[in-house]
């Protein structure tokens, strides 16, 4: 016979209710009753019925986490592992579970996301990515179901979102290559669609202006983030007429794609061209030469959605987020940014 909340609460010597609120986590409970109830949970192998404490809440202490299309794609970059890995960190610590979701298409996600909001099986939403004219934030923000964006929203300026100030990253990217003494920079931009990559390119363009330095669309190319992209834009510069010297990457692990590139060609880096990319991954320490990144604080990006978003279910007073959070970032700056002017030209 399964063990049932009366029967822990006998054990313990309080009433049913008390086992309930210490399973919600409630504020009033003292913490030695709550370590006493769930040290006895423990002992006698209770495990309370999610289904049926829904019922009763009309939460389902989950949340749902919506990842960018195509998904197989997702976990080639460790970029999105770290960013969910700070999301599920916070979510544990308040009593949440999460629940992934995506889809081939825009209208597979927006089923796959209406399937868990209309089936009442979670209680948010945390968008992994933002793009323009977005039918998913759109779906959301029309039912007004709390959601919060990795990123940001030009359509709905009012949802929650947390973010980087991607526009000065990439101003600060390009500055520093400035600096060396580049002069001819390329960019290698991810998707056109997603905000990040409009944003990065933002920077990069208002870098060059301030310097006095040309834009040139031959060096600009656009791609995935994915290692191969990397790859196909370094074959892509190292054939033109004039190359850039120095390039702003939009992501490591697309970095890792032009490194592996410009090795197989026998180019140097950073003594034939420097690099700068984005995210500082732990593998972007460890690469041959290291890289220059900037460092925007991956993990702290998942696990401030996750708080914000569960404070925004609680409907908490005290909103962790008036609307959008910005989440510092900063260079570190490696080998690979490194400049020879002598050899380069």
């Amino acid at each position: 016979m399964s063990v049932t909340i009366k029967d822990v609460a006998k054990r313990a010597g309080v009433s049913p209710s008390t086992v309930s609120r210490v399973l919600s986590n409630h504020p009033r409970i003292s913490h030695a009753t709550s370590e006493k109830v769930r040290e006895i949970m423990e002992e006698m192998g209770y495990h309370p019925n999610m289904m049926a404490k829904s019922l009763v809440s009309k939460t389902t202490k989950s949340l749902g986490v919506i990842l960018p299309k195509p998904a197989e794609e997702l976990f080639l970059n460790t970029f999105f592992m770290e960013l969910i890995r700070g999301i599920v960190t916070q979510a544990n610590r308040s009593g949440y579970d999460v629940v992934l979701t995506s889809g081939a298409s825009e209208k597979e996600e927006v089923d796959a996301v209406s399937r868990l909001v209309f089936g009442g099986r979670i209680d948010g939403a945390i968008l992994l990515y933002s793009r323009q004219n977005d039918p998913v934030v759109d779906f959301l923000s029309e039912k007004e179901f709390p959601t919060v964006l990795i990123g940001r929203s030009e359509q709905h300026a009012n949802i929650l979102s947390v973010d980087t100030n991607n526009i000065e990253a990439a101003a600060d990217a390009t500055r520093h290559l400035i600096q060396l003494g580049h002069q001819r920079i390329g960019f290698v931009s991810g998707p056109s669609e997603l905000v990040v990559s409009i944003d990065r390119m933002s920077g990069y363009q208002q870098a060059l202006k301030e310097a006095g330095l040309p834009l040139r669309d031959d060096w600009i190319v656009e791609g995935e983030f994915l290692q191969e992209s990397g790859y196909r834009a370094m074959s892509f510069f190292m054939n033109l007429p004039e190359r850039p010297t120095a390039l702003v990457v939009v992501d490591d692990i697309v970095s890792f794609g032009i490194l592996r590139g410009l090795h197989e060609l026998g180019y140097k880096v950073p003594e034939d061209i420097s690099i700068v990319s984005f995210n500082n991954i732990a593998l972007s320490e460890l690469s041959t030469p290291p890289l220059s990144s900037i460092d925007i604080g991956i993990y702290h990006l998942g696990y401030t959605a996750s708080q914000a978003l569960i404070q925004a279910i609680r409907g908490d007073d005290h909103s962790l987020l008036s609307q959008r959070h910005i989440v510092p970032h900063r260079l570190i700056v490696r080998e690979s940014s490194m400049f020879s002017p002598t050899r380069a030209e």
